[in-house]
């Protein structure tokens, strides 16, 4: 089981475990900080973790800014990786598509989803999907994340 995996397991269940987890997730990833991630389920191959609304992450029309869902995107996407991949491979992002299908107008789940076996096969390249939803149910933002997975070095 991964770090990552075995402390969220452990956290998960105490009172603010999870939002201990998801602020030790985004000091070991600064960047993440920027749109105070909420994990909230964090599985082999399922993600999910919420980007609540607040001025912080707003553009000028006052919704989610598509550069904050693509980060909570990656936040997800990231525990995703660690979560699921064998101990003896390594992965790196190489690129993301999405499209924004909606204006961002709530908190955002983002959701992050893989099949066990595109970590087993051989094919280095691995499409995480990925998507973002309003608190009604609504897809703001979907797509994939590209990730190169290679053999771990001894």
């Amino acid at each position: 089981m991964s770090r990552v995996l075995s402390l969220y397991n452990r956290l998960a269940p105490l009172p603010l475990g999870k939002r201990l987890f998801s602020a030790g997730f985004a000091l070991k990833a600064p960047y993440f900080a920027s749109v105070r991630p909420r994990f909230t389920v964090v599985e082999p191959n399922h993600v999910e973790l919420v980007v609540p609304n607040w001025i912080g992450v707003h553009n000028h029309i006052g919704t989610v800014h598509a550069i904050a869902l693509c980060n909570g995107l990656e936040a997800a996407m990231g525990a995703l990786a660690e979560s699921s991949i064998p101990a003896d491979k390594r992965w790196i992002p190489k690129g993301m598509e999405v499209s924004y299908t909606a204006k961002a107008t709530s908190a955002i789940t983002c959701i992050a989803e893989t099949d066990q076996s595109q970590w087993d096969g051989e094919d280095p390249d691995v499409g995480v999907r990925v998507r973002g939803e309003r608190t009604d149910g609504t897809v703001v933002v979907e797509g994939v994340i590209r990730l190169w997975v290679t053999p771990r070095k001894p």
